[in-house]
């Protein structure tokens, strides 16, 4: 039987086994490996996407290993024959797809995305797409948006680093817009590519 004493000494590392070095020093790991880029009739095509509860912890700004939710999210697209989930929180509100941003285009030709805030990760082709469309003079909003508006959108696309962009033509049952790619997301996947083209 453990003493009083040996549980408080158990219980002190345990603790101090959580708490930052004073002098704690970080450390860069980089991986890299080749892969595909999306088939292009894909983009030409568009896919559907499927709505979800956003089930994950309240920091999603930080990438970690903690996938879970993610991994089952995505599986649960694939097996309603969608491309992608969006996550929705709380308020009824898209945070983001389990591996990727999500964009909609309203009806007057605002493109709206969720601010990077603690409910999404912020992606590096989520900022070259920002930085085109501030370049090119399009409107920008950053804001959440419902479901609803998102399925009333004139267009619809997601972002991210092995993605692309890609057009989104279908969310849950429901067409958006005309139920294919519309032409602001075209002229943004184009100037994309020229974009990681250049930084090639």
């Amino acid at each position: 039987m453990m003493s009083a004493s040996s549980l408080n000494g158990s219980h002190k590392c345990a603790l101090s086994a959580l708490i930052f070095p004073k002098a704690a020093k970080p450390t860069l790991v980089v991986t890299a490996r080749r892969t595909r880029p999306p088939d292009p009739r894909v983009g030409e095509a568009g896919i559907a996407v499927s709505t979800i509860p956003d089930i994950r912890w309240q920091r999603c700004d930080i990438k970690s290993v903690a996938l879970v939710a993610n991994v089952l999210g995505k599986q649960a697209a694939r097996e309603k024959g969608a491309y992608e989930a969006w996550q929705v929180d709380g308020a009824g509100q898209i945070t983001e797809g389990t591996s990727t941003n999500a964009w909609i285009v309203t009806a007057d030709g605002t493109v709206v995305t969720r601010a990077a805030d603690t409910a999404i990760l912020n992606g590096v082709t989520r900022l070259a797409i920002l930085d085109i469309i501030r370049r090119e003079g399009y409107r920008l909003v950053e804001r959440p948006f419902t479901v609803a508006e998102a399925k009333a959108a004139r267009e619809a696309f997601l972002t991210s680093t092995t993605a692309d962009l890609l057009p989104v033509v279908r969310i849950d049952d429901s067409p958006v817009g005309e139920g294919r790619p519309g032409p602001l997301g075209e002229k943004l996947r184009v100037a994309y590519f020229a974009h990681a083209s250049a930084g090639a």
